[in-house]
This record gives C-alpha cells, sequence and structure tokens, in this order.
C-alpha cells in the first residue's frame, strides 16, 4: 500500500475534485464517517458545510484542509467494505478518528485506490498537528495495516513497477472534451507537486506537454508590472485557446509570488540529480558527435529524458531545456553545463537529409531486408530495430564487419590447412 498525504487551505476544492470525479463516472463515495447520516443521504453542500464548520472554529489556522490518497497493488480486489475497513483503521492511527472524513473510491487508474476528504480543526478548535505528519505517523499506520491486511508491501516492490501507480494521474488537456479550469488545475498542481522546477520557462517546459501554458503576459502590460500570472488552454501547436484563468482563481493559488518560493526550494531539491542527468545524456549522444533533431530526441527519450527545444522567430535554438522524467526535475542546458546549452547542441545538429541512412553506416556489403530499416527521423519506437541500435549506442567499429564471400574464402582456407595437418 502506498499512502499519500497533500495538505491545503480549501476543501472546497478538494471536495469539488472528487466529486467531479464522481460526475464523470470515475469515482464513487463508499463512506462518511462522523457525519451522523450515511454518505449517500448526504448532498454537495452537507458534506462541504459539516467540515467547513469545523474549520470556523479556528480560523488562525490557514492550513486546514488534508486529502490523502491510500493505493493499492492492481493484484488487491477490494469492495467497499475493506476499502471502507482500512481507511477508517488508517484514520485512527493517523490521530483521525474522530474527525468527520468522507472516503471516495477511484476508478481512474490501473490500481485500486481511495481518496479521503478531511480537516484537521476539531470540535474544541483546537487543530491536530501536521508536522512531519507523514514520516511520523502515516509511515508506522501504513506498514502495520500491511501485516494486519496482507497487503502488498510498498517496501516489497518499487512503486514504478505498478502499473499506473499515480495519485492523481493527468491527462492532456483536450479543449472542450472537459472543463477548462479543472482540467488546468488538476494538472498544473499534479505537475507543481511532482517536478523541481526554478523558473517558469522550465514549469511551462512541462505544462506545455499537457497543453497548458502559465504566461505573465508582455512586459509592458499592467499584469507583467504587477506580477500578475494567468494559465492557458493550447492547442497541440502550442496556441492559446479560451479565457485565460487567474492564477488566484485555481486551487492552491499557483501564482507568480507562490511560484518563486518554490522555484528557490526546487533550487536546493534538485542539486541531487544534475550529474545523474549528465551522465546519462553523455551515455546516450557519446557516439553521436552529429544528429539530427529528431535523433537526439529519440536517443535522449530511451533514457527517459525529454528535451524542448526553444526557438525565436526565425527558427533558430536560443534555448534547450532537458525535463528527466525518472527524477522529474527540470535544467535549462546551461545549467547543466556549457556543452549541454543551446549553442553547443545547435553545433552538433545537423538537417535531416543529411544524416547517413543507417544501410550506409553498417557498410555496402551487410544485406537487410526493406524492413529492417529502422527509420533514424521518426518518433515511432516500434520502427527501431533493439539489435541494431545496441549496435550504433555500443560504437561498434563498422570496419570490422567481414562481407560474407570473404568469410567463406577464409572457412575453405581453414579446412585446406586442418586437412594437411591431418595428412
Amino acid at each position: 500500500m502506498v499512502a499519500k498525504i497533500t495538505i491545503g487551505k480549501s476543501v472546497r476544492g478538494i471536495l469539488n475534485y472528487n466529486e467531479n470525479k464522481v460526475k464523470e463516472s470515475q469515482a464513487q463515495c463508499i463512506a462518511a464517517s462522523n457525519y451522523g447520516v450515511e454518505h449517500d443521504e448526504l448532498n454537495f453542500y452537507q458534506k462541504l458545510n459539516r467540515l467547513e464548520h469545523l474549520q470556523e472554529k479556528n480560523g488562525r489556522v490557514k492550513t486546514n484542509s488534508v486529502h490523502i490518497s491510500l493505493n493499492f497493488d492492481p493484484s488487491e480486489q477490494l469492495n467497499h467494505r475493506a476499502l471502507t475497513e482500512i481507511a477508517g483503521s488508517y484514520m485512527e492511527r493517523i490521530g483521525f478518528g474522530n474527525q468527520p472524513y468522507l472516503i471516495y473510491e477511484h476508478r481512474d487508474a490501473g490500481h485500486p485506490h481511495v481518496h479521503i476528504i478531511t480537516t484537521n480543526v476539531q470540535e474544541n478548535g483546537k487543530a491536530i498537528s501536521l508536522h512531519n505528519i507523514g514520516r511520523e505517523r502515516s509511515e508506522p499506520a501504513r506498514k502495520a495495516l500491511e501485516l494486519e491486511y496482507g497487503l502488498v508491501q510498498a517496501e516489497s516492490r518499487s512503486q514504478k513497477q505498478i502499473p499506473g501507480l499515480k495519485p492523481f494521474p493527468i491527462e492532456k488537456l483536450q479543449y472542450g472534451q472537459t472543463e477548462t479550469k479543472r482540467a488546468i488545475t488538476n494538472i498544473v498542481n499534479t505537475i507543481i507537486r511532482q517536478y523541481n522546477f526554478t523558473s517558469l520557462a522550465e514549469l511551462n517546459a512541462v505544462l506545455k506537454q499537457y497543453n497548458v501554458i502559465a504566461d505573465r503576459g508582455n512586459e509592458n502590460t499592467r499584469m507583467y508590472q504587477g506580477k500578475g500570472l494567468v494559465y492557458n488552454a493550447t492547442d497541440d501547436s502550442g496556441q492559446k485557446l479560451g479565457v485565460a484563468i487567474k492564477a488566484s482563481a485555481i486551487y492552491n493559488k499557483p501564482t507568480l509570488k507562490n511560484l518563486e518560493m518554490r522555484f528557490q526550494k526546487n533550487q536546493q531539491s534538485r542539486k541531487l540529480y544534475k550529474e545523474i542527468l549528465k551522465e546519462r545524456v553523455d551515455k546516450a549522444l557519446s557516439n553521436h558527435p552529429k544528429l539530427s533533431r529528431n535523433d537526439m530526441e529519440y536517443l535522449l527519450r530511451k533514457e527517459n529524458i525529454q528535451v524542448m527545444f526553444r526557438e525565436n522567430k526565425e527558427g533558430q535554438v536560443y534555448g534547450i531545456t532537458y525535463i528527466d522524467q525518472f527524477k522529474k526535475s527540470v535544467f535549462n542546458g546551461r545549467d547543466l553545463g556549457k556543452e549541454y546549452a543551446a549553442n553547443a547542441i545547435s553545433q552538433r545538429l545537423v538537417a535531416k537529409d543529411q544524416l547517413l541512412h543507417p544501410k550506409q553506416m553498417l557498410g555496402p556489403t551487410r544485406q537487410m531486408e526493406p524492413a529492417q530499416y529502422p527509420q533514424i527521423h521518426q518518433t515511432n519506437q516500434e520502427e527501431y530495430t533493439p539489435n541494431l541500435i545496441a549496435e550504433l549506442l555500443q560504437g561498434r567499429r563498422l570496419d570490422d564487419y567481414i562481407p560474407g564471400q570473404l568469410v567463406k574464402k577464409r572457412t575453405r582456407k581453414r579446412k585446406q590447412v586442418q586437412q594437411q595437418r591431418k595428412n
């Protein structure tokens, strides 16, 4: 079992997230504890008012909303009764057993999981401390429940081995197919929570993958000068769509001021991954002094690294960003070193039609079926021949290849020598 606790300042936002999942038939409220009535007798406002009523008892507590997800292995088929019992035991163990809380079963990922909504403000107005709640209370509770219920232990299987184990899965925004503000909110909050970025440009490098962009406006606008920030939906080419949404109107308020505080924090967090990323980039590109942009993107993608080129209106590359999808860290090229910056990389890039076809690289005498030729400029990974790519990445000397006719001659000569020795 994997437990994740997210704390915030808006219980309404958390409740909206889960209720919207219910409307989309991707979730179901399965229990309401300490509400006095059954969960199916409560409407949205009754669920909300119970929690907000407690929060009003202590207005000084600003961080007063708690959102928990309990994630189980795909092999564990748990019914509503089991999920409710496990969630209830977990809440008791972390000190929230007497608090009102709602349990939602979600069906939007490839594994069973529930979300729990509650507040840390108690009936007496005192707040339950959230300091180190993950390490000091949640982790012991998780381990105890794994043993008590015979659950797959999180430490016995790495999280990446469990398909789809993402507490808040996000998909690329498809404008018009879902409510825009909700989609942007889910994408922005998930990316901010998961990735280490140190600038708005680095954040946008990740957001653009999901058809979202954070925008300050032009430098001479009032919004820019006032440090305002909006978020826009975009199409696949990056063109803005619809009405911009103010950062202050989004759950968790990802304003420029709040992002700048996170920039400083992430500056320290990502230091651990800088050298690791450089080694992986070097490994991918070491045997390719000249290559096309598509080739570079493909080779880095094999290392779980996404590269984003920034161009001016003339099409010249002026910046490059590396997104380490494994360590969830984003680096501007020059932050890794001058050899990883846009200028150095641009000197290595060649036009698409200047790169030798793999058939030419292997030598004229090697025979291959047409279907075996990897289309090096295309991005469909299924079209690459694994053995061929392995040879290229290992830097095998191409002149080591021996034509078939010569092999036959050597074989005949070897047999003649062996026959002479016998005689």
